[in-house]
């Protein structure tokens, strides 16, 4: 029990721990207050017993009640408070954290990863770990406490019943330790169920057009109710798993009070305790166990709780890239990439490649579907690290460039594009929160998009829905390349811009991309002809390797891919370039 509470304890920043420290602090105090009662209910007791009532017992009373009382309930307004604010501001945070780390990891990460286990930690369980370690913490540790102070209470009026209520307490804890093992044998399959069925959704909506033209709503429904029912089956495991022994933790803390009324019964008939101290014993067996049950009922949560911080510890955990490298602005943009190697899961994707983009110049990289083209853009902007080799930008390694200001020299514009669940202008301005308006309309209208941002209901004030899934694939792509306008970086890689756009929004895209490019040193994939060859540079990557490099009357003028690219426009079904 204790263990769980100091493994979320070391969860939290030290701002929150502190908060939770206050907390119990205040939770002694409240504790003290609540024992006070027992005070209160000895001197009502002798006064009755000898018979002797008078003002000044009455008021005794009277104040011990109301100190015990109106202390409690103030005492723990403050400590609620804390302890809520602690256990929400840290799941917050930690979300934050998540993020702020996951920029930082290497990009193999996401393909390893299903994007609904990275959800569901970040979402989910961050949202059960908050509601639940505010309720529960709370609980186990504010009945710890209280139940602690009461039984010191008894142990000062007869350190006899003191003595077996600590022992009652002890095996409290043994079967607590019970409790804890049977929630942990379903707490993984109750968090796996969480991340898999988060996971489905996912899948079932990103791919709901797929699922409607290949009329195979059923099958997927299918595994979403699958996904539904196993969630189901593991919360009931879970909730069943705890019944039993949070029933038999409530029994023992009965049962210790029938003892303690019993063996106060036995030691006033052997004439070893007085009536009023038995009478009030017999009160404390009712009470002192009271504040227990509830932590008890609470403490097969906190296994619940260890498991989500574990994982996002978890996610936490994994090895960032070096990215605490120099500030450095380059006397130039100058790309080289020297005997560059690069393999994923021991499949080698890029093999021994060389080679100089000059800054100012367009390059333009072809080749077979999976022969390595993005990723050699995404070596470039250190998406992933080389294994071999080395990858320089301005004659420094990219290895030297802290992350942040290796990427102000990268803007990109990929086939895919996510815009945000934001107005127009806030998508155009994400690089640049804080530009002007006019800033945002200068760029939207190199973007050529301009005019039809102005058609809409609320012109840049319209807000986009997630994903950008109120515009069309043209829209959202010139939205994206005046987003890359107003960051104004030196270096665009554009990834298969231009496909899978119609032949309106191709022309209007094609002028973006000019003008987003213009001065500029540009590195684009892309699949059509009239695309690449005005290029100054055009590389030909296949398995891995640089097979072709030239322009293209070079190029064309010799036997090899790129010439059957051109001359056989069947072959490019099989590749895109």
């Amino acid at each position: 029990m204790l263990k769980m509470v100091k493994k979320f304890f070391d969860f939290c920043n030290k701002k929150n721990r502190n908060k939770f420290y206050k907390s119990a602090a205040l939770g002694v105090l409240e504790a003290i207050f609540t024992a006070m009662k027992i005070p209160a209910a000895y001197f009502a007791i002798k006064a009755v017993l000898d018979n002797e009532i008078n003002t000044e017992t009455i008021l005794i009373v009277i104040g011990l009640m109301l100190v015990s009382t109106i202390g409690k309930m103030v005492v723990n307004r403050f400590s609620t408070m804390l302890q809520t604010e602690a256990g929400y501001d840290t799941c917050a945070l930690k979300r934050i954290e998540i993020g702020e780390h996951l920029r930082y990891l290497p990009m193999g990460y996401f393909n390893d990863t299903s994007l609904g286990h990275i959800t569901s930690v970040t979402t989910n369980t961050m949202e059960q770990t908050g509601d639940i370690a505010t309720r529960a913490i709370m609980m186990v540790l504010q009945g710890s406490i209280t139940t602690i102070v009461v039984a010191l209470f008894v142990l000062i009026f007869d350190i006899r019943i003191g003595l077996i209520a600590l022992v009652g307490i002890g095996i409290f804890l043994l079967t607590n330790i019970w409790t804890n093992r049977s929630v942990a044998k379903v707490a993984d399959e109750k968090l796996s169920s969480d991340r898999d069925m988060v996971g489905v959704i996912l899948e079932y909506i990103q791919g709901i057009a797929e699922i409607r033209n290949y009329n195979i709503i059923e099958q997927n429904q299918s595994r979403v109710g699958k996904a539904i029912e196993r969630k189901k089956k593991a919360d009931i495991k879970a909730e069943l798993a705890a019944i039993p022994a949070v029933g038999v933790q409530n029994l023992i803390t009965k049962l210790i009070g029938v003892v303690i009324a019993g063996v106060s019964l036995w030691f006033f008939f052997n004439g070893t305790m007085e009536l009023v101290y038995t009478i009030t014993m017999l009160l404390c067996s009712f009470m002192i166990f009271e504040s227990l049950d509830l932590a008890g009922t609470y403490t097969a949560l906190l296994r619940i709780i260890g498991k989500g911080v574990d994982l996002a510890n978890e996610i936490l955990d994994i090895e960032q890239m070096d990215i605490d490298g120099e500030e450095i602005k380059p006397d130039n943009r100058n790309i080289h990439l020297e005997h560059v190697s690069f393999a994923y899961e021991n499949r080698k994707i890029i093999d021994d490649v060389t080679l100089d983009i000059k800054e100012n110049t367009t390059t333009a990289i072809v080749g077979p579907s999976g022969g390595g083209k993005t990723t050699i853009t995404s070596l470039i902007a250190r998406f992933w690290d080389v294994q071999e080799g080395e990858v320089l930008l301005g004659d420094r390694n990219v290895k030297e460039y802290s992350f942040d200001s290796l990427m102000k020299n990268f803007s990109f514009v990929f086939q895919r594009v996510y815009l945000f669940e934001d107005t127009i202008a806030n998508n155009i301005r994400f690089g640049e929160p804080e530009a002007s308006m006019e800033a945002v309309i200068a760029a939207a209208k190199k973007a050529m998009c301009h005019d039809f941002i102005m058609s809409l209901p609320d012109g840049y004030d319209t807000m986009i829905g997630e994903g950008g899934a109120s515009l069309s694939g043209g829209e959202k792509q010139r939205i994206s390349i005046a987003r890359a306008i107003m960051k104004d970086a030196p270096i665009i890689i554009l990834d298969e811009a231009t496909a899978n756009v119609d032949p309106e929004n191709e022309a209007l895209l094609t002028k973006a991309i000019e003008e987003l490019t213009k001065d500029k040193t540009s590195i684009m994939i892309a699949h059509r002809l009239k695309t690449v060859r005005h290029a100054e540079q055009i590389l030909v990557v296949s398995e891995g390797k640089i097979t072709q490099k030239g322009t293209h009357e070079e190029l064309i003028a010799e036997d090899g891919i790129y010439k059957n690219f051109v001359s056989d426009r069947k072959e490019a079904v099989s590749w895109k370039i």
